[in-house]
């Protein structure tokens, strides 16, 4: 029964052009997509490690986002975590990442869940206009994990889905409150 897999269902979601396909495709296909395609919407499955445990992930590459069409009843629906990417290069994209965030608020009637906030394109530090600190202040605020990674140079795209499957179990299986402290009187 230890061995059984967990499925977690992980939504990508962030504006057009960020790195978002090129991101997951790392991720699961080993391999950086040199030319352009705007997604649809693609979903890709990966068996991730973790804590000895393993998750079966199901990953939804979304469209890229706007403000009129940013997550649908379906890209909501058991969605166990999102992982919210910025490029570095934009500062527009890194505003769309808390508008997102907050129709997730909205949709899902929560005040928080799992995330991890990704500045891809670090490998663009040359043309930056979001600094690293910007990100983890808002990181900070969220609660959640942030990280700057490349996808065209397979920089931290695993760490990526590792600290996102942390956050996840975090809310999914807290751990047992230590009792050693209490006072039964």
């Amino acid at each position: 029964m230890a061995n059984q897999q967990k499925a977690r269902r992980i939504a990508v979601l962030g504006s057009r052009a960020v790195g978002k396909s090129s991101l997951v495709i790392q991720f699961c296909e080993n391999h950086f997509v040199e030319s352009y395609y705007p997604t649809i919407e693609n979903t890709f499955t990966k068996t991730i490690k973790y804590r000895g445990h393993e998750f079966s992930v199901e990953i939804m590459d979304t469209a890229g986002q706007d403000e009129f069409s940013i997550l649908s009843s379906h890209q909501a629906t058991n969605i166990h975590g999102y992982v919210l990417v910025y490029s570095i290069t934009s500062k527009s994209s890194f505003d769309m990442i808390k508008i997102i965030r907050d129709k997730i608020l909205n949709y899902t009637g929560m005040d928080n869940v799992p995330c991890i906030i990704v500045g891809n394109k670090s490998d663009l530090n040359i043309q930056r206009q979001v600094s690293e600190q910007e990100g983890n202040e808002l990181a900070a605020q969220w609660h959640c994990p942030s990280i700057e990674a490349s996808a065209k140079h397979n920089e931290n795209i695993s760490k990526v889905f590792d600290l996102l499957i942390a956050d996840i179990e975090k809310v999914n299986n807290p751990p047992p409150e230590d009792k050693s402290n209490c006072v039964i009187s």
